[in-house]
């Protein structure tokens, strides 16, 4: 719908139900004496009886001009809203109008009421009316008497739970939350390669349960696994039970009630669980990749439904993992990894970083297979209990890093085939080397969990290197 033209003058939109606008209705007929004024009602189409008025009653008005509180006072000229004053103020009712004696009577501030416009009931069904033009995504009608939450389990939109109808009316409610438009093609979905707009991420977010601050990380979340670096492609395709694991950095992480504590992986957390979901529930309903099809996962894992965490900043004694990446301190980011599920490293008996660390690579070196090396990354999630050992002894990330690698330096042959009695490991050419267990910038190192518990936990990854899957990092913008 077109954006009505407002009449050059003085204009006011108010309502019967705000005590302030039935106390200005005095102030109104003064002003309509001097100047020309257009009453704009929302409620009832009778008020105010003293002054000439029209009835906003699809609200048309009020949404395109930024309603939010009445009275709202307005001067227009040449139909251009030159100046706006909210709520009664005598000194700015006199000040817009010109008119010195204005309100003498009243007194001299009220705060006004909320505009039906934004009212929380009717809000999203405006948007819809208003500025549903917007949405270009194919809409699927459902008959009356269609169960909608079954309908999309047959169509093959869930992720084998349910998820929420995308009716325009939260789509555009969800778009809210970005000031990216919705015909932005952020990148090109695997496995099929369509085009990923925000319109269509913010749809699969919708039916995920995100909220509209959770849109930018979604986004981010997706622009860092569409990729050639993060290959999805192969994650998906590939028979090992690996999924994107997000790891979250920023004061936003916060800000969107983010878990980065107690049971980090788990379930409880809305922007946790949803975040992820939505990243995984777009990459299957666009991107074609489902389980069974382009998915050929043996196993699989929990953590592809969804895998997504907030690192704890303010515990960490080394840094964050996205400052570690580039990413200047303060910014919002997300890590994207391919990773299989967790699992725990115990140790409740060391009390130094060296006797940690050497529990540490004990645990590391069996990651994926004990005779496997400089074929797998890791994130090595570090828990407030286990940090504290770092903290007190002065160890930063590089300290650990070296440590830890200087601890996975493998005699190879330990890990040749045949050894042990097992057929896995290197063929006979690597006899007589010592092998890193991880290549250089192989172990990703976060801090996240809760304040109590002597443990850490191991997030092992897909194949490394160009035939495989490379961490991502990106900003999160607005």
């Amino acid at each position: 719908m077109t954006k009505p033209v407002l009449p050059d003058g003085f204009v006011v939109v108010v309502k019967r139900e705000c005590a302030t606008c039935v106390m200005t209705e005095p102030v109104l007929a003064d002003i309509s004496r001097s100047s020309k004024l257009t009453v704009y009602t929302q409620d009832d189409a009778s008020f105010p009886e003293s002054v000439p008025h029209l009835h906003d009653e699809d609200l048309a008005v009020s949404w395109h001009n930024d309603i939010e509180t009445v009275p709202t006072l307005m001067r227009i000229e040449n139909g251009v809203e030159v100046a706006r004053t909210v709520g009664w103020s005598r000194d700015a009712w006199r000040e817009l109008t010109g008119l010195g004696h204005l309100g003498e009577e009243l007194p001299v501030m009220r705060p006004g009421c909320g505009s039906l416009s934004v009212d929380p009931d009717i809000v999203d069904k405006l948007r819809a009316q208003f500025t549903g033009s917007v949405l270009t995504a194919r809409q699927v009608e459902m008959a009356a008497a269609e169960d909608e939450f079954e309908s999309m389990f047959n169509r093959g939109w869930t992720d084998g739970l349910p998820v929420i109808p995308p009716t325009p009316e939260r789509v555009l409610r969800m778009l809210t939350g970005t000031t990216r438009k919705p015909d932005e093609v952020i990148a090109l979905a695997p496995p099929d390669l369509v085009p990923l707009t925000v319109e269509k991420v913010a749809i699969n977010a919708v039916m995920a349960g995100c909220l509209p601050e959770y849109l930018p990380w979604v986004i981010a979340a997706l622009e860092a696994v569409c990729n050639d670096k993060f290959n999805m492609h192969g994650v998906l395709a590939t028979t090992m039970p690996v999924g994107p694991v997000i790891v979250c950095n920023g004061p936003g992480t916060k800000r969107i009630g983010m878990n980065s504590g107690i049971n980090v992986f788990g379930q409880g957390n809305r922007a946790n669980m949803t975040i992820g979901r939505a990243v995984q529930l777009t990459i299957r309903n666009v991107g074609g990749g489902r389980p069974g099809e382009v998915d050929r996962a043996t196993h699989g894992n929990p953590g592809k439904l969804s895998f997504c965490f907030a690192e704890d900043e303010d515990g960490s004694p080394f840094g964050t993992l996205a400052t570690e990446r580039g990413i200047p301190g303060g910014v919002d980011a997300v890590t994207v990894f391919a990773g299989e599920g967790p699992r725990c490293a115990v140790d409740q008996l060391a009390r130094t970083p060296d006797e940690l660390v050497t529990s540490f690579a004990a645990c590391l070196r069996t990651v994926m297979h004990p005779k496997s090396v400089m074929a797998f990354d890791v994130i090595l999630v570090v828990s407030p209990d286990h940090s504290r050992l770092f903290a007190e002894a002065g160890w930063d990330r590089r300290r650990i890093l070296d440590e830890l690698h200087s601890r996975l330096q493998i005699d190879s042959n330990t890990i040749l085939r045949g050894v042990d009695g097992m057929a896995e490991g290197l063929p006979d050419r690597f006899r007589d080397r010592t092998v890193p267990k991880f290549r250089p910038d192989g172990i990703l190192l976060t801090h996240a969990g809760g304040g109590a518990g002597l443990f850490s936990s191991i997030i092992a990854g897909w194949a490394n290197g160009d035939m495989g899957s490379q961490p991502v990092t990106v900003a999160v913008k607005s």
